[in-house]
């Protein structure tokens, strides 16, 4: 390789320049030991945007790592130093926390040039968001930054571990920094060394499936990017310095790897560690602190007869079970069950002891792939403590299609219809005095026809796939107040929700008697019944705050007990008259048919913006309630194929006229009796009712229209975070 034929000449260069001058200077007879086999590389960390505190310390650390492994280590902000006689002399270029546009097209040429050539790239965590109208640059780095939450400690899996920047790390690594998510998924068309756990922290956007680190084969060259090292503290830990060193060395040619991409076909599920303590409901089990587990804890205090649930973890598909266990106790057998703990059977796997609670080894056996629900390990032996899990994996478990999601896309989610099946009579569909199934309170007839909000496995599964698919990774629930029907089917879609890592907000409606202070109650209440779930939204760039909308918040004229709770909680209320929002968060505007002319919507946002509030704008896909409310003379917004939703979308991303959005909030997925829903309608209603349907939205016809509004919804979810990306920068 170029690199390493340019690296051997300077090495002859420099044996002959010490042979010469020891002829000359050295006794005759005199020898030299031979030179050592050094290489230079080049860190640049210019900026044109945001400039990360770290790149000092990091310059550092790189020219520490060149001191104890052979390399020299040349640092500037200069970017004269891209030509192509310059470059020659460098066997990598490290992009150290780069921003923006850092090149002209010389040195972006020079640099393409190397890298095809034989040089090595390494692009280290803001170099994502560098180049951006250098379409060749994407294809160096990887993937393009898209927007990231607060610094937090995520989970981080570690998929090659025969890699020299990898090799010296366990199946997972617990660590605190600045999580990046990027435009696109580079996963196949890179080579994946590392990847997140989305659900060990909030603000994940990317479906799951995140790559955090990664390597490629570039022509003659090499590339290597890693989103860590935001924080200084990041070069001080061993671990990170030595994926730094790895990736330099690779990059550089010093070291073999294989980067090879990982196709562009889908490998199949691929198993994904579970910690054993983030179960969401058990019997008699507790978490255990003990120092050699993965996270520093395991699934402990277990008995006979105990159990634990994991809402988040799908049993369907799954063939094999494997767990790190350890047992000073009894031992005794792990069933493995779905849907409950006393579901369905998978199958099971004894654990005997190993000598010590902190001693681990590894047990496994083959499931039955019958699985239909969440996953629930049952644990049966004899008397007192039987044995610890720290981690297992389920292989073969059915994985929904990756796709880019946003927690800044919410949508107002109703969970209040029911069926004589699951809840023993109609509900909500019969409104306007209609006759379900077939004869229901709507405009458009629901895909999945009269179903029942209680059908969790059913009818909740499938919205739950479909707001995946919408690329919003927020659902706000429409709650109507402690003890009402709605309020007890939260659990039931919240286990949904969690199992396609989907979050949940709240919608609190104006129930008979709302006041200032019962909201107050209502926000406690519902934080500290369902705060501690896994799908519990919380915004990690406001405090970890949850988000409440409330509707129709004019109608309370006195809403200062709202103070007591506003520190912790996203307060939004209902209005963009912003003299009457004091004691609130932010705003929202819920409305399905003023998105088409955006009153006020300028001048809300722009309060929000100077007022540190949040501006939730609302837009819809139309609006008609003709079946619903007989005789309603309350305007209606046609569809228009879409043009309706586009108009909306736009007015809210137009800073000119939708004041600079910091969430958009979609009304609404599935108010069928406003006919504002994107959920699925049918293409082949039952006739004789006069039902719409969406055939004709975007081009599409018959059945291929009835997911429109989802996909378009997607396309404007990467619109917005684009519109974000290009803020922050």
């Amino acid at each position: 390789m170029r690199g390493q034929i340019a690296r051997r000449m300077r090495h002859l260069s420099c044996v002959l320049a010490v042979a010469l001058g020891a002829a000359f200077l050295a006794p005759t007879g005199a020898s030299a030991e031979a030179a050592a086999d050094p290489y230079e590389v080049l860190v640049f960390s210019k900026t044109a945007g945001f400039r990360h505190d770290s790149i000092p310390v990091g310059i550092q650390t790189i020219q520490a790592l060149g001191a104890d492994n052979e390399f020299t280590v040349t640092a500037t902000e200069d970017s004269g130093a891209f030509t192509t006689a310059n470059l020659a002399n460098y066997e990598a270029v490290v992009f150290l926390s780069t921003t923006g546009d850092v090149l002209n097209d010389a040195q972006q040429t020079a640099l393409k040039s190397y890298v095809d050539g034989g040089g090595g790239y390494v692009g280290v965590h803001a170099a994502a968001d560098t180049e951006y109208e250098w379409p060749a640059y994407e294809g160096l780095v990887g993937a393009w930054f898209k927007s990231h939450p607060a610094i937090q400690q995520a989970t981080v899996k570690n998929e090659d571990r025969t890699n020299p920047a990898t090799s010296h790390l366990d199946p997972t690594w617990s660590r605190t920094d600045e999580w990046y998510n990027y435009r696109t998924n580079p996963r196949g068309s890179v080579h994946v060394l590392q990847s997140l756990d989305e659900s060990t922290y909030s603000g994940g956007e990317m479906g799951g499936d995140h790559p955090i680190t990664w390597c490629d084969e570039q022509a003659a060259g090499r590339s290597f990017y890693t989103g860590l090292g935001h924080t200084q503290e990041s070069y001080a830990d061993p671990d990170f310095r030595q994926v730094l060193l790895g990736g330099i060395q690779y990059a550089a040619g010093a070291v073999e790897a294989d980067c090879s991409a990982d196709g562009g076909e889908d490998p199949g599920p691929q198993p994904t560690a579970v910690e054993g303590e983030s179960y969401t409901s058990g019997s008699g089990v507790e978490r255990a602190n003990h120092g050699p587990a993965s996270g520093g804890q395991t699934l402990g205090h277990i008995e006979n007869g105990d159990w634990a649930g994991y809402s988040q973890v799908d049993t369907a598909g799954a063939t094999k079970f494997t767990a790190d266990v350890s047992s000073a106790g009894a031992g005794g057998t792990v069933e493995i069950r779905s849907g409950s703990a006393t579901g369905t059977l998978l199958g099971s796997v004894d654990v005997a002891p190993t000598g010590g609670w902190e001693t681990f080894t590894e047990v496994s056996t083959t499931l039955t792939a019958t699985g239909t629900g969440a996953l629930f390990l049952r644990f049966t032996g004899g008397a007192g403590a039987l044995f610890d899990i720290d981690s297992f994996t389920l292989s073969g478990a059915a994985e929904e299609p990756k796709a880019a999601t946003s927690e800044n896309v919410h949508l107002f989610y109703y969970p209040w219809y029911g069926s004589p099946e699951v809840n023993g009579s109609w509900r909500h569909w019969q409104q306007g005095g209609q006759n379900p199934p077939e004869d229901v309170g709507a405009d458009l007839y629901p895909k999945l026809g009269a179903y029942d909000s209680g059908d969790f496995t059913g009818a909740v599964e499938e919205h739950m796939k479909w707001i995946k698919q919408s690329g919003a990774n927020v659902l706000v629930y429409s709650w109507w107040g402690q003890g009402s029907y709605e309020d007890g089917l939260v659990d039931g879609v919240m286990d949904a929700a969690q199992r396609h890592g989907i979050k949940v907000a709240w919608h609190l409606e104006p129930y008979s008697g709302r006041s200032g202070a019962s909201t107050v109650d209502d926000i406690n209440y519902i934080n500290e019944n369902y705060g501690d779930h896994p799908a519990y939204f919380r915004d990690a760039e406001r405090n970890n705050s949850n988000a409440f909308y409330v509707f129709q918040s004019l109608d309370v004229p006195d809403w200062s007990a709202l103070d007591q709770v506003t520190d912790n909680n996203i307060v939004l209320a209902q209005t963009t008259d912003t003299s009457k929002i004091a004691h609130f968060n932010g705003i929202y505007t819920y409305d399905g048919i003023a998105g088409a002319t955006a009153p006020g919507w300028k001048n809300a946002g722009d309060y929000a913006a100077a007022n540190d509030l949040v501006w939730a704008p609302s837009v819809a896909p139309g609006y008609i309630d003709d079946r619903a409310v007989p005789g309603n003379t309350t305007p209606t917004l046609g569809r228009d194929n879409g043009a309706a939703y586009d108009k909306q979308w736009n007015n809210a991303l137009d800073p000119a006229i939708g004041g600079s959005p910091t969430w958009v909030s979609v009304t609404s997925f599935n108010e069928w009796h406003e006919g504002s829903s994107i959920e699925p309608a049918s293409s082949n209603p039952p006739a004789g009712h006069g039902y719409q349907t969406f055939s004709g939205a975007y081009g599409k016809t018959g059945a291929d229209a009835e997911t429109a509004y989802l996909d378009r919804t997607q396309y404007w979810v990467n619109q917005f975070e684009a519109a974000r990306a290009a803020k922050l920068r």
